[in-house]
């Protein structure tokens, strides 16, 4: 198995890498996923070079590159080291995978374009007090009223909420329908009368998730991606973009890294933690998995460039993240003693690579719910990718009576 690179990607790493040094500060703090200052800019010039939104056509803002996987991968190693906004915030990068797929040429054409840049900033409506895990039980309507739609309603957990231009939103179109169907996928201008958006205080201290209020908020018709009615198949794409987007192997590494580098100033009974049984145990268990999840994704580059699918394994990539994540917060808690009774540090933007251990752990909880809990995750896993039966418990229960 031979994991280097060609001498052909090796000289477009150069590349890539004398981009960066020219256009990049290398030096300067960690950029905000809210940032709209150096991000959009640098994100233009980077997508005119080639190097971002690769495989988005010119016409609606991108770079229109051959599809190449290995080119990708080059590009988010290199931008990944020196900090470089490879990545939009997420709600934006979701939205875009969906219009990609199911946008309508206008669309396409009217907000591809600032998304990709991240000049125009993007929230999105899913999740609402009583449909959360059960998404398709959304309760919040849209009626159209002449060439305008009505929105009443509301939504929660809603990222990025307080900053956001656009929000894209699933709402109840036709009533009568059956529960999955007579759902819309809308594309909703924040800043109107209407809309409401209250921000919650999370446990870390900041206001990250927020509650959205709707009150005969406005939308022009053409608004609804795809079919109306058929927003539960368009949202898929949306969901798959996202938990693409969480528990990556690469980031994975990099905890695990941290918290190595705590154990070794950490002590445990007097002595190093590193050198502690228990702890040493735990955490090359830990190891493992961030191993085994870094060959899974070696192994999906690989289909990826074989133009393959990766099957199952792609599927598993949020549940083994966000896994890992959470057992080395656990054991990071731990190595702080007496320190994690403290609050965590209050931050006004979330920045992850700012962030203590105290308000990482309580984060990563948050990430086993969000795109999906990992209960949900494992029943993708299980009927989707291994073709097991759907519920089995009632099943036997219904054989029993």
């Amino acid at each position: 198995m031979d994991l280097s690179f060609t001498v052909e990607y090796e000289t477009f790493r150069e590349e890539v890498r004398s981009f960066l040094a020219e256009h990049w500060d290398a030096s300067a703090p960690p950029i905000s996923p809210r940032d709209t200052e150096r991000a959009p800019p640098f994100r233009a010039l980077a997508i005119e070079c080639g190097y971002l939104a690769r495989t988005i056509p010119r016409d609606y803002g991108g770079s229109e590159q051959t599809p190449d996987p290995l080119k990708t991968a080059v590009i988010r190693e290199e931008f990944r080291k020196v900090g470089a906004p490879v990545d939009i915030i997420p709600p934006a990068a979701q939205l875009i995978a969906t219009l990609v797929a199911h946008g309508s040429e206008e669309q396409k054409r009217r907000f591809l374009p600032p998304a990709v840049t991240g000049a125009e900033r993007w929230c999105q409506g899913y999740s609402e007090p009583g449909a959360g895990s059960d998404l398709a039980a959304v309760s919040t309507t849209a009626e159209l009223v002449g060439d305008e739609w009505v929105i009443n309603g509301q939504k929660i957990w809603t990222s990025y909420a307080t900053d956001a231009d656009m929000i894209y939103m699933l709402c109840r179109t036709e009533p009568e329908a059956g529960k999955h169907a007579g759902i819309s996928f809308l594309l909703v201008d924040v800043d109107q009368p209407g809309i409401h958006v209250s921000p919650l205080q999370g446990i870390t201290g900041d206001s990250h998730f927020n509650q959205v209020f709707f009150d005969d908020a406005r939308a022009p018709a053409d608004r609804v991606v795809g079919r109306r009615g058929e927003g539960w198949v368009v949202s898929r794409a949306t969901l798959q973009a996202e938990r693409d987007s969480v528990g990556t192997a690469a980031e994975a590494i990099d905890e695990f890294e941290e918290l190595v580098d705590l154990a070794r100033v950490s002590r445990v009974l007097g002595a190093p933690a590193l050198e502690n049984p228990d702890i040493r145990q735990r955490m090359v268990e830990i190891e493992a998995f961030v191993l085994s999840h870094a060959y899974s994704s070696y192994r999906q580059l690989t289909c990826d460039a074989r133009g393959e699918s990766s099957g199952l394994l792609g599927t598993m990539n949020k549940l083994v993240g966000t896994d890992i994540k959470t057992r080395a917060g656990w054991i990071a808690l731990e190595l702080l003693g007496d320190d994690q009774l403290a609050a965590p540090k209050r931050q006004e933007q979330f920045v992850p690579s700012e962030m203590g251990w105290i308000a990482r752990f309580y984060r990563y909880l948050g990430l086993r719910i969000g795109g999906g809990t990992s209960n949900i995750q494992r029943n993708i896993i299980g009927e989707h990718g291994l073709g097991l039966p759907r519920d089995f418990a009632l099943q036997k229960k219904g054989k029993r009576s």
